[in-house]
C-alpha cells in the first residue's frame, strides 16, 4: 500500500517543494494539497491520509486547532509540523495538540523524509534543533504531555485567530456556520477570560503566540 501524504501550507512554493522531496521516495504520495487549516481538516476528514504535514501559520484555521480537529475526524493519520518557529512552549502546545512530529522549515531537506517514516510507523519524531529545546518533550510509552492547558475552549480558540485575521462577527459566523449572536458571545468570553480591551490587544496576542503571522 502506498503512502498516502496530505500537504497543508499556504504558500504554493512550499507545497510544490514538499510533494517533490516526498514523491521522491519510492510508494509516497502526496494524495492532497490544502492552502489554509480549514482546507486541511476538511481534505484529511475525507481522505484519512496516513500523515498530514501541517505548516503552523496558516489562515482562517492555524496548525495546532488543525492538528486538534484531524485528529479527531481521522484518529489514525499521524501529524507532522513544518515551522520557522522552534519555542519550546510551541512545541509543547502542538504535541498536546495531537501531533507526533515536528521539524523545522530550514531542516526539511534533511529531515522531512526521516520525519514522515517514523510517523507513517507511528513513532514520534522531532528534529534534533527542537529536541534540544524542549524538556523531556515524550513519556515513557511515547506520548506528549503539554505542561499547560489554554482558558479558551477549541471554538474559542477558532474566533480568535479568525478576529485576529480582520473578520467581523458575522464573517466569523458564516465561516463557522454559526449564529451572529453565538460569534458576538464568544468574543465577549474571549475578551473576558484573556482580560482583554481592545482588538488590536487581541491582534498582539494572537501574533506573539503564533496563531496568525505577524
Amino acid at each position: 500500500m502506498p503512502v498516502r501524504i496530505l500537504v497543508a501550507d499556504d504558500h504554493q512554493v512550499v507545497r510544490t517543494g514538499l510533494r517533490a522531496l516526498l514523491e521522491s521516495k519510492t510508494g509516497w504520495q502526496v494524495c492532497a494539497e490544502a492552502a489554509n487549516g480549514r482546507e486541511a481538516v476538511e481534505k484529511a476528514g475525507q481522505l484519512k491520509p496516513d500523515v498530514a504535514v501541517l505548516d503552523i501559520g496558516m489562515p482562517l484555521l492555524n496548525g495546532v486547532e488543525a492538528t486538534r480537529q484531524i485528529r479527531k475526524l481521522s484518529p489514525q493519520t499521524e501529524i507532522l509540523i513544518l515551522t520557522m518557529h522552534d519555542s519550546e512552549l510551541l512545541v509543547q502546545e502542538v504535541l498536546g495538540a495531537g501531533a507526533h512530529g515536528y521539524i523545522l522549515k530550514d531542516d526539511a531537506d534533511r529531515n522531512l523524509v526521516a520525519a514522515v517514516d517514523a510517523l507513517r510507523r507511528h513513532k514520534p519524531y522531532l528534529s534534533s534543533r527542537v529536541s534540544e529545546s524542549v524538556s523531556n518533550p515524550a513519556g515513557p510509552d511515547g506520548s506528549f504531555n503539554p505542561s499547560s492547558r489554554s482558558r479558551l475552549t477549541p471554538r474559542e480558540r477558532e474566533v480568535l485567530q479568525l478576529l485576529a485575521e480582520g473578520k467581523s462577527n458575522k464573517e466569523v459566523a458564516g465561516i463557522l456556520g454559526i449564529s451572529v449572536k453565538t460569534a458576538e458571545t464568544h468574543r465577549a468570553n474571549i475578551m473576558l477570560k484573556l482580560d482583554f480591551h481592545s482588538v488590536t490587544e487581541l491582534v498582539r496576542y494572537a501574533v506573539r503566540n503564533k496563531i496568525i503571522q505577524g
